[in-house]
């Protein structure tokens, strides 16, 4: 099991992330506020889980290891696989998640794409003993955003979860305001502002 990864961002997309450990590059698929976190050319460490399947090694890279469990714990549900998993990581942090579980917030849950109602049931139900056993943890300094680049993030991200270029559109520029307000938003604010408003 690969737990962590530490070493040089080499490269970036919206949902992923390139780390050279000392020659070795390994790619990750991150939740588009993680990606949009890295700097190309600077250390960093991601909390990984590998998702195995008889046709792929797939690994996931997270901020912190709270979410990775977060990650891991979500597809122990039936049904759920590391897409919508993801999406679920993307769309709430892991106290929101917790939360949503614990006090069987279906609302909360099914403003992650690809989750409906009885899938946000069968979620509370198969996790709710499980759910308090993640220990909280406090996350990194969010990437805040800068110029465009917010948008680019945000639309990157949304198309990578499944949204297409219209919606993602759309749904930037539904949270454009906030960029305006306080241009120091943290770009999963605006990410998680952005699907609020898709979900709707």
């Amino acid at each position: 099991m690969i737990a962590q990864l530490t070493g040089t961002v080499v490269a970036a997309g919206t949902t992923w992330v390139v780390v050279d450990l000392n020659g070795f590059g390994v790619r990750a698929l991150c939740t588009p506020a993680t990606a949009s976190a890295v700097r190309i050319g600077q250390p960093t460490t991601l909390a990984t889980s590998l998702v195995v399947r008889e046709d792929s090694l797939t690994l996931y890279g997270f901020a912190d290891a709270d979410e990775r469990d977060c990650f891991e714990l979500v597809q122990s549900a039936s049904g759920i696989g590391p897409k919508i998993a993801q999406a679920v990581v993307s769309v709430l942090s892991p106290d929101a998640l917790r939360a949503a579980v614990a006090a069987e917030n279906i609302p909360a849950l099914t403003k992650v794409p690809g989750i409906g109602v009885k899938g946000a049931q069968r979620l509370v139900i198969e996790l709710k003993d499980k759910i308090n056993t993640l220990a909280a943890t406090s996350a990194a300094a969010p990437a805040t955003a800068s110029g465009q680049q917010w948008r680019d993030q945000v639309k990157g991200g949304l198309e990578g979860l499944g949204w297409s270029a219209r919606d993602a559109d759309r749904a930037c520029d539904g949270v454009a305001h906030l960029v305006e307000s306080d241009p120091a938003t943290p770009v999963a604010v605006l990410m998680r502002a952005a699907l609020r408003s898709l979900a709707k």
